[in-house]
Protein backbone atom coordinates (compact mmCIF):
# COMPACT_ATOMS: atom_id res chain seq x y z
CA UNK A 1 0.00 0.00 0.00
CA UNK A 2 1.37 3.47 -0.80
CA UNK A 3 2.02 5.81 2.09
CA UNK A 4 -0.93 8.01 2.94
CA UNK A 5 -0.36 11.60 1.69
CA UNK A 6 0.81 13.98 4.37
CA UNK A 7 -2.26 16.13 3.86
CA UNK A 8 -4.57 13.16 4.29
CA UNK A 9 -7.09 15.10 6.36
CA UNK A 10 -7.30 17.68 3.55
CA UNK A 11 -5.62 18.59 0.32
CA UNK A 12 -2.20 20.11 0.90
CA UNK A 13 -0.71 22.94 -1.13
CA UNK A 14 2.93 23.95 -0.79
CA UNK A 15 4.43 27.40 -1.31
CA UNK A 16 8.19 27.90 -1.35
CA UNK A 17 9.40 31.49 -1.23
CA UNK A 18 12.41 32.16 -3.45
CA UNK A 19 11.94 35.70 -4.75
CA UNK A 20 14.41 37.60 -2.58
CA UNK A 21 17.32 39.37 -4.20
CA UNK A 22 19.80 38.31 -1.54
CA UNK A 23 21.77 41.55 -1.71
CA UNK A 24 23.90 40.61 1.29
CA UNK A 25 25.32 37.68 -0.67
CA UNK A 26 26.99 40.25 -2.96
CA UNK A 27 26.69 37.95 -5.94
CA UNK A 28 25.38 37.91 -9.51
CA UNK A 29 23.99 34.45 -8.78
CA UNK A 30 20.50 34.35 -7.22
CA UNK A 31 20.78 33.45 -3.55
CA UNK A 32 18.74 30.24 -3.81
CA UNK A 33 21.09 28.89 -6.48
CA UNK A 34 24.20 29.09 -4.32
CA UNK A 35 25.35 25.52 -3.63
CA UNK A 36 25.33 23.80 -0.25
CA UNK A 37 27.32 20.54 -0.27
CA UNK A 38 27.33 20.66 -4.04
CA UNK A 39 23.61 21.28 -4.61
CA UNK A 40 21.75 24.57 -5.16
CA UNK A 41 20.04 25.31 -1.87
CA UNK A 42 16.57 25.54 -3.44
CA UNK A 43 16.76 21.80 -4.14
CA UNK A 44 16.86 21.04 -0.42
CA UNK A 45 13.47 22.69 0.09
CA UNK A 46 12.02 20.84 -2.88
CA UNK A 47 13.38 17.51 -1.68
CA UNK A 48 11.98 18.11 1.81
CA UNK A 49 8.42 18.23 0.41
CA UNK A 50 8.90 15.79 -2.46
CA UNK A 51 5.82 13.63 -2.97
CA UNK A 52 3.67 15.63 -0.55
CA UNK A 53 0.26 17.02 -1.30
CA UNK A 54 -1.94 16.60 -4.32
CA UNK A 55 -0.44 19.39 -6.40
CA UNK A 56 2.96 20.51 -7.63
CA UNK A 57 4.72 22.91 -5.24
CA UNK A 58 4.44 26.59 -6.11
CA UNK A 59 7.75 28.41 -6.17
CA UNK A 60 7.48 32.16 -5.82
CA UNK A 61 10.32 33.72 -7.80
CA UNK A 62 11.46 37.23 -8.57
CA UNK A 63 15.14 38.13 -8.75
CA UNK A 64 16.94 35.76 -11.13
CA UNK A 65 13.72 33.98 -12.09
CA UNK A 66 15.08 32.86 -15.46
CA UNK A 67 18.10 31.23 -13.87
CA UNK A 68 15.90 29.43 -11.36
CA UNK A 69 13.63 28.19 -14.16
CA UNK A 70 16.64 26.92 -16.08
CA UNK A 71 17.59 24.75 -13.11
CA UNK A 72 14.18 23.44 -12.04
CA UNK A 73 12.25 23.20 -15.29
CA UNK A 74 8.78 21.78 -14.67
CA UNK A 75 9.45 20.47 -11.16
CA UNK A 76 7.41 23.36 -9.77
CA UNK A 77 4.66 25.80 -10.69
CA UNK A 78 6.07 29.32 -10.87
CA UNK A 79 4.49 32.44 -9.40
CA UNK A 80 6.17 35.77 -10.08
CA UNK A 81 6.48 38.36 -7.32
CA UNK A 82 7.13 41.70 -8.97
CA UNK A 83 7.59 44.06 -7.27
CA UNK A 84 8.73 42.30 -4.09
CA UNK A 85 6.63 43.69 -1.25
CA UNK A 86 7.22 41.28 1.62
CA UNK A 87 6.44 37.70 2.57
CA UNK A 88 2.66 38.01 2.68
CA UNK A 89 2.68 39.63 -0.74
CA UNK A 90 4.85 36.76 -1.97
CA UNK A 91 2.40 34.09 -0.77
CA UNK A 92 -0.47 36.02 -2.34
CA UNK A 93 1.15 35.48 -5.74
CA UNK A 94 0.54 31.73 -5.30
CA UNK A 95 -3.19 32.22 -4.82
CA UNK A 96 -4.13 31.70 -8.46
CA UNK A 97 -2.28 28.38 -8.60
CA UNK A 98 -3.69 26.98 -5.34
CA UNK A 99 -7.06 28.53 -4.49
CA UNK A 100 -9.79 25.92 -4.64
CA UNK A 101 -7.23 23.13 -5.10
CA UNK A 102 -6.13 22.69 -1.48
CA UNK A 103 -7.44 22.91 2.07
CA UNK A 104 -4.12 23.54 3.83
CA UNK A 105 -1.15 25.63 2.69
CA UNK A 106 2.37 24.96 3.89
CA UNK A 107 4.73 27.93 3.50
CA UNK A 108 8.50 27.58 3.71
CA UNK A 109 11.64 29.25 2.36
CA UNK A 110 14.12 28.24 -0.32
CA UNK A 111 17.05 29.64 1.68
CA UNK A 112 16.71 27.20 4.61
CA UNK A 113 18.54 24.11 3.30
CA UNK A 114 18.97 22.50 6.75
CA UNK A 115 15.22 22.15 7.39
CA UNK A 116 14.36 18.45 7.50
CA UNK A 117 11.35 16.77 5.96
CA UNK A 118 10.47 15.15 9.30
CA UNK A 119 10.17 18.57 10.95
CA UNK A 120 7.84 19.82 8.23
CA UNK A 121 5.83 16.64 8.54
CA UNK A 122 5.34 17.22 12.26
CA UNK A 123 4.09 20.73 11.54
CA UNK A 124 1.56 19.60 8.95
CA UNK A 125 0.40 16.72 11.14
CA UNK A 126 -0.09 19.03 14.12
CA UNK A 127 -2.07 21.47 12.00
CA UNK A 128 -4.29 18.71 10.65
CA UNK A 129 -5.23 17.73 14.20
CA UNK A 130 -6.91 21.02 15.13
CA UNK A 131 -9.33 23.53 13.62
CA UNK A 132 -7.49 26.83 14.01
CA UNK A 133 -6.22 28.65 10.92
CA UNK A 134 -2.50 28.99 11.74
CA UNK A 135 0.15 26.61 13.04
CA UNK A 136 3.81 27.61 12.99
CA UNK A 137 7.28 26.29 13.71
CA UNK A 138 9.37 27.91 16.43
CA UNK A 139 12.93 27.40 17.61
CA UNK A 140 14.96 28.22 20.70
CA UNK A 141 18.54 29.45 20.34
CA UNK A 142 20.86 32.09 21.74
CA UNK A 143 21.66 33.60 18.35
CA UNK A 144 18.44 35.28 17.21
CA UNK A 145 19.51 35.41 13.53
CA UNK A 146 17.32 38.51 13.30
CA UNK A 147 14.13 36.46 13.78
CA UNK A 148 11.11 37.82 15.58
CA UNK A 149 10.40 36.81 19.18
CA UNK A 150 7.55 34.42 19.92
CA UNK A 151 5.42 35.50 22.87
CA UNK A 152 3.09 32.94 24.40
CA UNK A 153 0.02 33.35 26.59
CA UNK A 154 -0.67 31.58 29.87
CA UNK A 155 -2.16 28.61 28.01
CA UNK A 156 1.01 28.15 25.95
CA UNK A 157 -0.45 29.37 22.66
CA UNK A 158 1.33 31.94 20.54
CA UNK A 159 0.00 35.35 21.54
CA UNK A 160 2.18 37.54 19.33
CA UNK A 161 5.31 37.75 17.21
CA UNK A 162 7.42 40.82 17.83
CA UNK A 163 10.02 41.72 15.23
CA UNK A 164 13.51 42.20 16.62
CA UNK A 165 13.68 45.84 15.52
CA UNK A 166 10.54 46.66 17.51
CA UNK A 167 11.11 44.49 20.58
CA UNK A 168 11.58 45.86 24.10
CA UNK A 169 14.63 44.77 26.11
CA UNK A 170 12.42 42.27 27.96
CA UNK A 171 11.15 40.85 24.69
CA UNK A 172 14.66 40.67 23.23
CA UNK A 173 15.57 38.39 26.13
CA UNK A 174 13.06 35.80 24.84
CA UNK A 175 14.88 32.88 23.23
CA UNK A 176 11.95 31.39 21.31
CA UNK A 177 12.10 32.60 17.72
CA UNK A 178 9.97 32.61 14.59
CA UNK A 179 11.76 31.08 11.56
CA UNK A 180 8.77 31.89 9.35
CA UNK A 181 7.46 28.41 8.44
CA UNK A 182 3.67 28.10 8.67
CA UNK A 183 0.64 25.96 7.94
CA UNK A 184 -2.54 27.87 7.11
CA UNK A 185 -6.15 26.98 6.55
CA UNK A 186 -6.35 27.77 2.83
CA UNK A 187 -9.72 29.53 2.76
CA UNK A 188 -8.81 31.66 5.78
CA UNK A 189 -5.43 32.51 4.23
CA UNK A 190 -6.77 33.66 0.86
CA UNK A 191 -9.45 35.73 2.60
CA UNK A 192 -7.09 37.55 4.95
CA UNK A 193 -3.97 38.07 2.86
CA UNK A 194 -5.48 40.89 0.77
CA UNK A 195 -6.72 42.58 3.95
CA UNK A 196 -3.32 43.04 5.59
CA UNK A 197 -2.07 46.58 6.10
CA UNK A 198 1.38 47.52 4.81
CA UNK A 199 4.29 48.17 7.12
CA UNK A 200 5.87 51.65 7.28
CA UNK A 201 8.17 50.41 4.48
CA UNK A 202 5.17 49.53 2.33
CA UNK A 203 5.61 45.76 2.67
CA UNK A 204 3.21 43.02 3.80
CA UNK A 205 4.32 40.36 6.28
CA UNK A 206 3.06 36.88 7.11
CA UNK A 207 3.72 37.51 10.79
CA UNK A 208 0.74 39.89 10.79
CA UNK A 209 -1.53 36.92 10.12
CA UNK A 210 -0.68 35.55 13.56
CA UNK A 211 -1.97 38.76 15.15
CA UNK A 212 -5.11 38.58 12.98
CA UNK A 213 -5.83 35.00 14.05
CA UNK A 214 -5.37 35.86 17.74
CA UNK A 215 -7.62 38.92 17.42
CA UNK A 216 -10.34 36.70 15.94
CA UNK A 217 -10.18 34.42 18.97
CA UNK A 218 -8.29 31.56 17.36
CA UNK A 219 -5.51 29.60 18.99
CA UNK A 220 -2.15 29.77 17.23
CA UNK A 221 -0.08 26.72 17.98
CA UNK A 222 3.74 26.91 17.94
CA UNK A 223 5.56 23.63 17.24
CA UNK A 224 9.05 23.73 18.70
CA UNK A 225 11.68 22.41 16.30
CA UNK A 226 13.74 19.53 17.74
CA UNK A 227 16.99 21.02 16.43
CA UNK A 228 17.30 24.77 16.12
CA UNK A 229 20.01 24.46 13.46
CA UNK A 230 17.24 23.52 11.01
CA UNK A 231 15.93 27.07 11.24
CA UNK A 232 19.15 28.54 9.89
CA UNK A 233 18.41 30.87 6.99
CA UNK A 234 21.12 32.00 4.61
CA UNK A 235 21.57 35.70 3.96
CA UNK A 236 25.36 36.07 3.67
CA UNK A 237 28.29 33.94 2.59
CA UNK A 238 29.18 33.55 6.25
CA UNK A 239 25.80 31.89 6.73
CA UNK A 240 26.47 29.82 3.61
CA UNK A 241 29.70 28.45 5.06
CA UNK A 242 27.91 27.49 8.29
CA UNK A 243 25.17 25.65 6.40
CA UNK A 244 27.81 23.94 4.29
CA UNK A 245 29.56 22.62 7.40
CA UNK A 246 26.32 21.27 8.88
CA UNK A 247 25.21 19.67 5.62
CA UNK A 248 28.56 17.95 5.12
CA UNK A 249 28.57 16.66 8.68
CA UNK A 250 25.13 15.14 8.13
CA UNK A 251 26.42 13.42 4.99
CA UNK A 252 29.47 12.03 6.76
CA UNK A 253 27.44 10.78 9.71
CA UNK A 254 24.96 9.03 7.41
CA UNK A 255 27.80 7.29 5.56
CA UNK A 256 29.54 6.21 8.74
CA UNK A 257 26.27 4.80 10.10
CA UNK A 258 25.87 2.86 6.83
CA UNK A 259 29.23 1.14 7.24
CA UNK A 260 31.80 3.51 5.73
CA UNK A 261 34.98 4.34 7.66
CA UNK A 262 36.00 7.99 7.56
CA UNK A 263 39.39 8.25 9.22
CA UNK A 264 39.27 12.02 9.79
CA UNK A 265 35.78 13.46 9.18
CA UNK A 266 36.95 17.06 9.62
CA UNK A 267 39.23 16.83 6.58
CA UNK A 268 36.91 14.77 4.38
CA UNK A 269 34.59 16.66 2.03
CA UNK A 270 31.61 14.81 0.56
CA UNK A 271 28.80 16.35 -1.47
CA UNK A 272 25.14 15.45 -1.33
CA UNK A 273 24.98 13.38 -4.53
CA UNK A 274 27.74 10.94 -3.50
CA UNK A 275 27.21 7.25 -2.67
CA UNK A 276 29.80 5.06 -0.91
CA UNK A 277 29.62 1.32 -0.33
CA UNK A 278 30.05 -0.69 2.85
CA UNK A 279 33.53 -1.20 4.34
CA UNK A 280 35.12 1.43 2.14
CA UNK A 281 37.72 3.56 3.93
CA UNK A 282 38.05 7.27 3.22
CA UNK A 283 41.38 8.75 4.26
CA UNK A 284 42.13 12.39 5.17
CA UNK A 285 41.85 15.18 2.62
CA UNK A 286 39.56 13.18 0.37
CA UNK A 287 37.02 15.13 -1.73
CA UNK A 288 34.05 13.27 -3.22
CA UNK A 289 32.04 15.58 -5.43
CA UNK A 290 29.03 15.62 -7.75
CA UNK A 291 27.48 12.25 -8.55
CA UNK A 292 30.49 10.13 -7.56
CA UNK A 293 29.61 6.53 -6.67
CA UNK A 294 32.13 4.27 -4.91
CA UNK A 295 31.71 0.55 -4.35
CA UNK A 296 32.54 -1.65 -1.38
CA UNK A 297 35.89 -2.41 0.27
CA UNK A 298 37.69 0.47 -1.43
CA UNK A 299 40.48 2.64 -0.07
CA UNK A 300 40.22 6.24 -1.24
CA UNK A 301 42.96 8.76 -0.42
CA UNK A 302 44.59 10.32 1.33
CA UNK A 303 44.65 13.40 -0.89
CA UNK A 304 42.23 12.21 -3.56
CA UNK A 305 39.55 14.18 -5.42
CA UNK A 306 36.80 12.42 -7.36
CA UNK A 307 34.14 14.28 -9.31
CA UNK A 308 31.24 12.54 -11.12
CA UNK A 309 33.24 9.32 -11.10
CA UNK A 310 32.15 5.69 -10.75
CA UNK A 311 34.42 3.34 -8.80
CA UNK A 312 33.84 -0.41 -8.48
CA UNK A 313 34.64 -2.67 -5.54
CA UNK A 314 38.06 -3.22 -3.94
CA UNK A 315 39.71 -0.26 -5.65
CA UNK A 316 42.65 1.71 -4.23
CA UNK A 317 43.07 5.37 -5.22
CA UNK A 318 45.98 7.16 -3.58
CA UNK A 319 46.47 10.90 -4.18
CA UNK A 320 44.35 10.66 -7.32
CA UNK A 321 42.26 13.20 -9.23
CA UNK A 322 39.42 11.64 -11.25
CA UNK A 323 36.83 13.60 -13.23
CA UNK A 324 33.95 11.90 -15.08
CA UNK A 325 35.89 8.64 -15.10
CA UNK A 326 34.85 5.03 -14.53
CA UNK A 327 36.77 2.25 -12.80
CA UNK A 328 35.70 -1.38 -12.62
CA UNK A 329 36.61 -3.70 -9.74
CA UNK A 330 40.10 -4.25 -8.30
CA UNK A 331 41.71 -1.20 -9.88
CA UNK A 332 44.68 0.56 -8.27
CA UNK A 333 45.71 4.10 -9.16
CA UNK A 334 48.37 6.54 -8.04
CA UNK A 335 49.84 8.25 -6.28
CA UNK A 336 49.63 11.55 -8.12
CA UNK A 337 47.54 10.25 -11.02
CA UNK A 338 44.95 12.08 -13.10
CA UNK A 339 41.92 10.44 -14.70
CA UNK A 340 40.27 12.95 -17.00
CA UNK A 341 36.86 12.88 -18.67
CA UNK A 342 36.17 9.63 -20.47
CA UNK A 343 38.84 7.56 -18.74
CA UNK A 344 37.69 3.94 -18.33
CA UNK A 345 39.80 1.45 -16.39
CA UNK A 346 38.60 -2.15 -16.60
CA UNK A 347 38.97 -4.75 -13.85
CA UNK A 348 42.45 -5.30 -12.50
CA UNK A 349 44.06 -2.30 -14.17
CA UNK A 350 47.03 -0.74 -12.41
CA UNK A 351 47.93 2.87 -13.17
CA UNK A 352 51.17 4.09 -11.66
CA UNK A 353 52.22 7.39 -10.17
CA UNK A 354 52.20 10.60 -12.20
CA UNK A 355 50.13 8.99 -14.95
CA UNK A 356 47.31 10.61 -16.88
CA UNK A 357 44.46 9.08 -18.90
CA UNK A 358 41.96 11.03 -20.99
CA UNK A 359 39.08 9.67 -23.09
CA UNK A 360 40.69 6.24 -23.18
CA UNK A 361 39.77 2.69 -22.27
CA UNK A 362 42.28 0.37 -20.61
CA UNK A 363 41.40 -3.31 -20.86
CA UNK A 364 41.36 -5.85 -18.01
CA UNK A 365 44.69 -6.51 -16.37
CA UNK A 366 46.56 -3.78 -18.21
CA UNK A 367 49.47 -2.15 -16.37
CA UNK A 368 50.33 1.47 -17.05
CA UNK A 369 53.67 2.63 -15.74
CA UNK A 370 54.47 5.92 -14.13
CA UNK A 371 54.99 9.23 -15.95
CA UNK A 372 52.80 8.07 -18.86
CA UNK A 373 49.98 9.74 -20.79
CA UNK A 374 47.23 8.00 -22.74
CA UNK A 375 44.75 10.18 -24.64
CA UNK A 376 42.07 9.03 -27.11
CA UNK A 377 43.36 5.47 -26.85
CA UNK A 378 41.80 2.02 -26.89
CA UNK A 379 44.01 -0.43 -25.00
CA UNK A 380 43.26 -4.15 -24.91
CA UNK A 381 43.65 -6.57 -22.01
CA UNK A 382 46.97 -7.49 -20.41
CA UNK A 383 48.95 -4.72 -22.07
CA UNK A 384 52.11 -3.34 -20.50
CA UNK A 385 52.51 0.42 -20.85
CA UNK A 386 56.10 1.26 -19.91
CA UNK A 387 57.11 4.30 -17.91
CA UNK A 388 57.17 7.53 -19.87
CA UNK A 389 54.90 6.32 -22.67
CA UNK A 390 53.08 9.12 -24.49
CA UNK A 391 50.26 9.03 -27.02
CA UNK A 392 50.77 11.97 -29.36
CA UNK A 393 47.05 12.32 -30.00
CA UNK A 394 46.73 15.91 -31.26
CA UNK A 395 47.94 16.76 -34.77
CA UNK A 396 47.32 20.47 -34.40
CA UNK A 397 43.83 20.27 -35.91
CA UNK A 398 42.01 17.38 -34.31
CA UNK A 399 42.48 14.52 -31.88
CA UNK A 400 43.61 11.19 -33.32
CA UNK A 401 43.18 7.66 -31.95
CA UNK A 402 45.73 5.12 -30.74
CA UNK A 403 44.83 1.41 -30.64
CA UNK A 404 46.91 -1.10 -28.67
CA UNK A 405 45.77 -4.70 -28.95
CA UNK A 406 45.83 -7.49 -26.37
CA UNK A 407 49.12 -8.50 -24.82
CA UNK A 408 51.22 -5.78 -26.43
CA UNK A 409 54.34 -4.54 -24.65
CA UNK A 410 55.07 -0.83 -24.93
CA UNK A 411 58.63 -0.08 -23.88
CA UNK A 412 59.58 2.84 -21.67
CA UNK A 413 59.62 6.31 -23.25
CA UNK A 414 57.73 5.14 -26.35
CA UNK A 415 55.99 7.89 -28.30
CA UNK A 416 52.92 6.67 -30.22
CA UNK A 417 52.14 9.21 -32.95
CA UNK A 418 48.44 8.87 -33.68
CA UNK A 419 46.63 7.68 -35.64
CA UNK A 420 48.45 4.44 -35.04
CA UNK A 421 47.75 0.81 -34.12
CA UNK A 422 49.94 -1.64 -32.24
CA UNK A 423 48.91 -5.23 -32.99
CA UNK A 424 48.30 -8.13 -30.66
CA UNK A 425 51.42 -9.26 -28.84
CA UNK A 426 53.62 -6.66 -30.52
CA UNK A 427 56.48 -4.90 -28.73
CA UNK A 428 58.15 -1.51 -28.95
CA UNK A 429 61.69 -0.89 -27.79
CA UNK A 430 62.53 1.72 -25.18
CA UNK A 431 62.65 5.24 -26.61
CA UNK A 432 60.83 4.32 -29.83
CA UNK A 433 58.88 6.87 -31.86
CA UNK A 434 56.11 4.87 -33.51
CA UNK A 435 54.70 6.60 -36.59
CA UNK A 436 53.23 3.59 -38.46
CA UNK A 437 51.07 0.62 -37.49
CA UNK A 438 52.89 -2.25 -35.81
CA UNK A 439 52.06 -5.75 -37.02
CA UNK A 440 50.85 -8.34 -34.50
CA UNK A 441 53.70 -10.21 -32.83
CA UNK A 442 56.40 -7.97 -34.29
CA UNK A 443 59.05 -5.89 -32.53
CA UNK A 444 59.83 -2.29 -33.49
CA UNK A 445 62.41 0.14 -32.16
CA UNK A 446 64.27 3.31 -33.01
CA UNK A 447 63.46 6.81 -34.24
CA UNK A 448 61.35 6.42 -36.24
CA UNK A 449 60.54 2.89 -35.11
CA UNK A 450 61.25 0.10 -37.61
CA UNK A 451 60.73 -3.67 -37.37
CA UNK A 452 63.60 -5.65 -35.92
CA UNK A 453 65.54 -7.51 -38.59
CA UNK A 454 65.67 -11.22 -38.00
CA UNK A 455 68.99 -13.04 -38.30
CA UNK A 456 69.32 -16.20 -40.30
CA UNK A 457 69.48 -18.24 -37.11
CA UNK A 458 65.97 -17.18 -36.02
Amino acid sequence: MPEQPIGASGRLGIVILAAGQGTRMKSRLPKVLHPVAGRPMVLYSLDAVSGWGESTPVLVVGHGADQVRALLGDRVVYAIQEPQLGTAHAVLQARQALEGRCDTVLVLYADMPLLRAATLRSLVTAHAGQHDPVTMLTCVRDDSMGFGRVLRDSAGSVAAIVEEAHATPEQLAVKELNPGVYCFDAAWLWKHLPQLAPSPKGEYYLTDLVAVAVSEGYRVRGILMPDSVEAFGINTRVHLSYAEAVARQRIREALMLSGVTIVDPASTYIEAGVAVGQDTVLYPNTHLLGSTHIGEDCHIGPNSLLRDTIVGDRCHLLATVAEEAQLENDVSVGPFAHLRKGAYLASGVHMGNFGEVKNSRLGPGTKMGHFSYLGDAQVGPDVNIGAGTITCNFDGVQKQATIIDEGAFIGSDTMLVAPVKVGKGAKTGAGSVVTHDVEPGSVVYGVPARPRKRSGKE
